[in-house]
C-alpha cells in the first residue's frame, strides 16, 4: 500500500533536531519505520541541518538556514520516491513494539464502549499523551475537535474523515482548525497509534460526560 499522507516539514525537522517530546517523537519514529520518502527526507535534514550548524552566526542567518532546509525537503523526488510502498509484513514496527511489549496478536485491548478498544501507552513524557486505538470495521469515532494537537497514525486497516483516506503508514495531523468524525473502512478494524496534547472535544453531550472516565 502507497503512503500518502506524511510527515510535516516542521515535523520532521524538529525531530531532526532533536526537540520533540516523546509522544511526539514515537509516531513520527514509527511513520519512518514504514516510509522511506520519510526516511530520506530525514536524512536531508540532518545532513544540512548539521553543516548550516557550523556556520550560522547570527538570529537572521539561523532563519535563513532553516528555510534553506524547508527548500531542500520540499524539492520534487522521482515518482519512484514519491510511492512509498509499504512491506507486506503489517506487524508493528519499531520503536512502538517496544513501547507496548508486543505485536498485534499480544496486544491487550481495553474496551472504550461501543465495539472500541484503547491501550494507553506509558511515557515519560508530561506533555502528551499516547494511546493505541481500534476502531470496528465500518463503525465512526464520535464527532469532535481538538483543544491542541493530534497526530494519528494508522498502523492496520484504514479510516476516512472527510479530509481523505488514511492507510497503513498514512499520518493526519489535526489541530483546532480541524472537527471531524472518522469512520473505518469497512474492510477491517483500524488500528491507530494516536498522540494528543489536550482532550479531545466532543460534540455529543454524553461523550463529553464519560470522556473523565475513557482518559481521552
Amino acid at each position: 500500500m502507497t503512503i500518502r499522507h506524511h510527515i510535516s516539514d516542521d515535523l520532521l525537522i524538529s525531530y531532526a533536531a532533536g526537540s520533540l517530546a516523546e509522544g511526539w517523537s514515537i509516531a513520527v519514529a514509527t511513520h519512518l519505520a514504514l516510509c522511506p520518502a520519510c526516511r530520506r527526507r530525514l536524512t536531508v535534514a540532518e545532513d544540512v541541518g548539521g553543516e548550516l550548524l557550523d556556520t550560522m552566526e547570527d538570529e537572521a542567518s539561523v532563519d535563513q538556514s532553516w528555510a534553506s532546509v524547508r527548500s531542500r525537503l520540499q524539492q520534487p523526488e522521482t515518482a519512484a520516491a514519491r510511492q512509498s510502498t509499504v512491506g507486506h509484513s503489517g506487524g508493528l514496527p519499531e520503536p512502538l513494539r517496544s513501547y507496548v511489549g508486543g505485536d498485534f496478536d499480544t496486544l491487550r485491548w481495553r474496551p472504550l464502549g461501543r465495539g472500541a478498544y484503547q491501550i494507553p501507552i506509558k511515557t515519560g513524557d508530561r506533555e502528551t499523551m499516547v494511546r493505541l486505538l481500534r476502531i470496528p470495521a465500518g463503525k465512526p469515532v464520535p464527532e469532535h475537535s481538538h483543544g491542541g494537537r493530534e497526530l494519528t497514525l494508522v498502523l492496520a486497516g484504514s479510516f476516512h474523515d472527510g479530509t481523505g483516506l488514511f492507510a497503513r503508514g498514512d499520518l493526519e495531523d489535526a489541530d483546532a482548525s480541524l472537527t471531524h468524525q472518522p469512520v473505518a473502512t469497512p474492510e477491517a478494524d483500524c488500528i491507530c497509534l494516536a498522540v494528543t496534547d489536550a482532550p479531545l472535544q466532543f460534540r455529543s453531550w454524553i461523550m463529553r460526560a464519560i470522556q473523565p472516565l475513557l482518559g481521552i
